[in-house]
């Protein structure tokens, strides 16, 4: 049996000594048991403050019944599995106990050390199971705790951590705007573990970044042979979200049609499969994010009106980078302590003329960038600190001479759009990224705008 990261304390109550003594001698083979010999009902329960992991209890003992002292350990210790040995048969009485909160029931023989050490292995299992979910727990709520998810200061910063509290104390969906690489999932993610729903799953999905064509079945899923295809049932976002929070990123990106399923499903709190007769309940929370004015978008025709209303709910508007003052430095130090922590490298220090040119640059990008522009720094960087030398910001290669002619506005677009995507050899998710805007958006602009 594998090792554990605590012992597993066990107590024998057993009134025959022998047998007492050949069952904690045969349990304690493992040295990860503790394991504690009481003769009565009275000195087992007199013992429960040392808080056991599991008892083997006599259903025979000569104080207490077994089954009185079972329902007293129940009655103060619901979750404590509680294993009864007896010397005799009898059905009635074993399904009377396990009824009553018992684990198990073994009668006396020659198997039931065995039996009962198998019984102690599941048990451990499941204990260290539990374990590592409680330390799990614990590491999320650290981790998404708002200021380890938001690094900074900054008023305008001060302003978003304030609402974030008011959204995890309410079921209210929540719409969070700003630019490309501001962090708006890691706040989608910090609002979820630290609500009533932390428990239940995160499912975050990017509109944009699926085909109009396909985005229904994700949301909702299918039944086997709802099309050519469909081999099996497919469960949707929605449903594996259940109890807790579907976060639908670039939601101006949504097609109108799909919009208008949205809205029903939101309305109604149910849904239908593709192909499907079922109804299904639903309680998910959303929580939206785009980069997009959606109030615009809603002008333009793009997005329903009645739909926007319904996915208003607590607005949270992240403020970019270049607005966010000494943050820069702030985030800068994190991003290459957590760099050179991860990869072996010596713990850089920024010089003065290095932070003062991280400052002077506007960060189209955002953190992003600015995570991708410290990591490149501290590779450069051959001793203990990261001089201004070191420091390259990518998107400054832009052609000095993009305003020497007098052309359209529609024609700087075009302009800056071949230039990105030259860039990045014709990458179009990667230009879409740098220009701040959905790859739909990009692919429309490039079909109508003949580039």
């Amino acid at each position: 049996m594998a090792g554990t990261k605590r012992p597993l304390k066990i107590f024998v109550v057993e009134d025959n000594l022998f047998y007492g003594e050949l069952l904690k001698r045969h349990l304690s083979l493992n040295p990860d048991n503790e394991v504690y010999l009481f003769k009565t009902g009275k000195e087992c329960l007199d013992h429960l403050y040392q808080k056991p992991d599991l008892i083997s209890l006599d259903y025979g003992l000569p104080d207490i019944p077994g089954d009185k002292v079972l329902k007293k350990i129940k009655a103060d210790y619901p979750e404590l599995p509680v294993i009864i040995v007896s010397g005799q048969e009898d059905i009635k009485t074993a399904v009377s106990l396990l009824r009553g909160g018992a684990y198990d029931y073994f009668v006396k023989d020659d198997d039931t050390k065995d039996r009962l050490w198998n019984a102690v292995n599941k048990i451990r299992q499941h204990m260290n199971l539990r374990d590592e979910l409680d330390v799990l727990k614990d590491e999320i709520e650290q981790k998404y705790a708002f200021r380890n998810v938001i690094k900074g200061s900054s008023p305008a910063l001060k302003k978003v951590f304030a609402l974030m509290e008011k959204a995890i104390h309410s079921n209210i969906t929540v719409s969070i705007t700003g630019e490309t690489g501001t962090g708006k999932e890691l706040v989608a993610k910090a609002i979820h573990y630290n609500s009533p729903r932390a428990k239940n799953p995160f499912i975050p999905i990017n509109v944009s970044a699926i085909p109009n064509e396909l985005i229904e079945s994700e949301l909702f899923g299918y039944e086997k042979g709802a099309f050519t295809g469909a081999n099996t049932r497919k469960i949707g976002k929605f449903e594996l979200a259940e109890g807790g929070t579907l976060f639908l990123d670039e939601i101006a990106e949504m097609d109108v049609n799909m919009q208008t399923k949205l809205l029903r499903v939101i309305q109604e709190k149910e849904l239908t499969r593709i192909g499907g007769h079922e109804v299904i309940k639903t309680d998910v929370r959303l929580i939206v994010a785009t980069h997009c004015n959606l109030a615009e978008e809603v002008k333009k025709g793009n997005f329903r009106q009645d739909l926007y209303y319904r996915l208003l709910g607590l607005p949270i508007e992240l403020p970019p980078l270049r607005n966010r003052g000494l943050d820069i430095i702030l985030l800068a130090k994190y991003f290459a302590e957590q760099y050179c922590k991860d990869n072996g490298l010596e713990q850089k220090i920024f010089t003065k003329a290095a932070q003062d040119k991280l400052m002077s640059y506007n960060y189209p990008g955002n953190v992003r960038e600015l995570a991708a522009i410290v990591e490149l720094a501290a590779v450069m960087s051959d001793g203990k600190y990261i001089d201004e030398s070191h420091i390259t910001f990518n998107s400054s290669g832009l052609p000095s001479d993009i305003l020497s002619e007098e052309i359209t506005l529609d024609g700087y677009n075009k302009k800056i759009i071949r230039y990105f995507l030259e860039k990045y050899d014709g990458n179009v998710v990667k230009t879409a990224e740098k220009l701040g805007i959905g790859k739909s958006t990009l692919y429309r602009m490039l079909k109508t705008k003949n580039i």
